[in-house]
Formats: structure tokens, C-alpha cells, sequence
């Protein structure tokens, strides 16, 4: 009896020694990447806008390559502000603020900033009124490089006119003794200027010569009037509205701005400055929509970041609008980091998008972002 319950004790103790072994052999668990909970702000385009359920934009692909990279499990929860949006991530009820974010000095102080991804300042969209619109078609028109084709092509064609009078010796024909040389001259240039009735005033084949290549001076320099009219009047370079200098220069008129913007934080400091009449401050929800405000004459300007304004000019049908006043505040923009978003992975952002942005990734984020119209 003694025998067997040894021999049960030592099996029970074998069993027990096999089990631990093979608890230990295995692998301990490990503890699961927190997923992080990341802002992003609607209407922001080119850097953030959701359109059927799908995010898109400069800053939102840029933190798809870096979460990517860095193998951080995110989810998107939108904001309806840049303010909003900060104030969640400062309360620490978001890890990260994904966006175009401008590090101002009074966020710097209540807010942690990534590295800084690009450099952006502010703008002004204004309309172009009638009589500003016809004055500056004018200005194309008598632009220095378009009164210079026009003469060298007159020079030519009167150069021409010359040798094929000669060669002709229309000076000597009835119809110059009837009319003079001056008048025989000048009906051999208009007919070379203008084109019809060139048969008339060739006979011999220098002549005629001289007939083809007035056409070919003819055509290459229409072709140049019109690529100079195109670059001149349709594109409207250099046009400006009104006399818009400064900022300064906004008080007394309606002015759009994004709730809880940089621009509209700018606004408002002018006014407090003391401006008279005040700048009366109008709503914007989003950027893409400052275009349709000033056409439709609810805003006399628009104030906002220039890589947004350019964005909604590019998608705009109308030519009556200019961008004024750019590169106002030049200040980065980074991604926000809740102060409850621990030092590792606050550190892995940072490296993660130091190397996007020193292999050229950024600056091909910001192509596509504004190419995409």
C-alpha cells in the first residue's frame, strides 16, 4: 500500500514539474498598443475635408504615412474647428491633433507641438471691381513686351515693304507716277501688314519671295499676340484690388474669417488695437466657400492662410478675384500632441516625421494636395 501511494506522489509531482516547465517555456504576453484617438478638422482644404466618408488632405495623408511607419493603431474623430480641435487635444480628450496647425506663441504656451512639417503665413482674397478690372486689361495692353512685339513686327513688315517696292520698282510704275511714290509705298505696306491683295504687288520672283516671308513674319507674330495677350489680360498677373497695403487698411469692411482662426484671432486683435471704423468680421465655414462670399457680396475680404486661399481660387470658374498681402505672419505648422501622450510615442512622431520630411515626402504631399482641383 505504502508502494503505491509513493509511487501516486511521485507521478503527481512529475505532472506538476512537466506543467511548469511548459508554462514557462511559452512567451509572455504582451500588452497591447493603445489606440490612439486623432482630430482632424472638416473643411480645411488642401490639408484636411472628408468627402463620402473618407478622409482626405495634405496633413491627414501625412499622418496615414507616419502612423503607418511607425505602426500606430489610430482612429479619425472629427472637429468642427481648428479651436475646437485644440481645446480637445489640451484636455487631453485627444492623443493628437491632425491638421495645418500654426504654432502661435499664445498656443506654444498652453499647447505641445510636433516638429514642424512646412511653413505657411496668411492672405487676403478680394474681388476685383469693374472699373479695376478694365484699368488693369488696359495696363496689359499697353504692357512694355506687347508694344515691343507690335513695333518689331511693323519694323519688319515696313523693312520688307521697302525691298519688295524696290524689287518691284513700284516707284516707277504708272500707278506711282499717277499716285506718288509715298502713297504706292504705303498701299505695298498694308497689303503686306494686313494680307489680302498680296497677288497684286508681285510679279518677279524676288517678289514673290518677299510676299512669303512677310507671311511668315505675319503669322509667328499674331501667334506671339496671342500667347502675350493670353499671359497678360487672361491670367492677370499682378493685378491688385483697390488699395489694400496693410492689414490696417481692412478697418471699416466686412471681413471673412474661420471661427477660432489665427486669422480671425488677428481680426480680432486689430480691432482691440483701436480701428475705426471696426472690421466687421464675417463667418466662414470653410475656406473653399470665401470665393462664392465675396461674388455674392457678403464679405468685402476674406483673411486665411495662402495654401487654403489658393486652393479655393484654383476651384474657382471666376477671374474677378485676387490673392493680396501674402506671406502676412510666416509661423510653422505641426501636428498637436495631448500632454497626456506619453513620451515614447510623442519621440517616435517626431523621428517619424523628421524622416518624411528629409526624404521629400512632405513636399510631394503638398504637390498632390494642391493639385488636386
Amino acid at each position: 500500500m505504502k508502494r503505491r501511494r509513493r509511487l501516486a506522489l511521485m507521478l503527481l509531482l512529475g505532472c506538476c514539474a512537466l506543467a511548469g516547465g511548459a508554462a514557462s517555456a511559452e512567451p509572455p504576453d504582451r500588452e497591447p498598443q493603445a489606440v490612439l484617438r486623432v482630430g482632424v478638422v472638416d473643411g480645411a482644404q488642401p490639408c484636411s475635408n472628408e468627402e463620402n466618408g473618407q478622409w482626405h488632405g495634405l496633413a491627414v495623408e501625412l499622418w496615414s504615412r507616419l502612423a503607418s511607419g511607425e505602426r500606430l493603431p489610430f482612429v479619425l474623430e472629427s472637429r468642427p474647428s481648428a479651436a475646437a480641435l485644440l481645446r480637445d487635444v489640451e484636455q487631453g480628450n485627444l492623443d493628437v491633433g491632425v491638421g495645418c496647425l500654426t504654432i502661435t506663441p499664445e498656443r506654444v504656451n498652453r499647447i505641445r507641438f510636433s516638429l514642424p512639417f512646412q511653413e505657411m503665413g496668411l492672405a487676403v482674397l478680394q474681388r476685383l471691381n469693374r472699373l479695376e478690372t478694365g484699368e488693369a486689361v488696359l495696363r496689359s495692353l499697353l504692357s512694355r513686351d506687347l508694344l515691343q512685339l507690335l513695333a518689331a513686327y511693323l519694323v519688319a513688315t515696313a523693312l520688307v515693304s521697302a525691298l519688295l517696292w524696290q524689287c518691284e520698282n513700284h516707284g516707277n510704275s504708272n500707278e506711282g507716277k499717277r499716285h506718288g511714290r509715298r502713297r504706292t509705298f504705303a498701299k505695298v505696306f498694308q497689303i503686306l501688314a494686313t494680307g489680302p491683295g498680296t497677288n497684286t504687288i508681285a510679279t518677279t520672283t524676288r517678289g514673290h519671295t518677299l510676299v512669303i516671308v512677310s507671311y511668315l513674319i505675319r503669322i509667328v507674330t499674331a501667334s506671339l499676340l496671342v500667347t502675350t495677350i493670353t499671359v497678360e489680360v487672361v491670367r492677370e498677373p499682378g493685378f491688385t484690388a483697390g488699395d489694400l497695403r496693410a492689414l490696417s487698411d481692412l478697418e471699416g469692411q466686412r471681413v471673412g474669417a474661420r471661427p477660432g482662426s489665427v486669422s480671425e484671432e488677428m481680426l480680432k486683435a486689430i480691432n482691440a488695437a483701436g480701428a475705426q471704423p471696426p472690421i466687421r468680421i464675417v463667418t466662414l465655414p470653410q475656406v473653399i466657400q470665401a470665393p462664392a462670399l465675396l461674388l455674392q457680396g457678403q464679405a468685402d475680404a476674406v483673411l486665411a492662410e495662402d495654401q487654403q486661399l489658393q486652393y479655393a481660387l484654383q476651384n474657382s470658374p471666376s477671374r474677378a478675384l485676387v490673392i493680396t498681402l501674402r506671406g502676412l505672419q510666416q509661423e510653422s505648422q505641426a501636428f498637436a500632441l495631448s500632454p497626456r501622450l506619453d513620451g515614447v510615442t510623442a519621440a517616435r512622431i517626431n523621428r517619424r516625421l523628421s524622416a518624411l520630411k528629409r526624404s521629400g515626402v512632405v513636399r510631394e504631399l503638398q504637390r498632390s494636395a494642391m493639385n488636386k482641383s
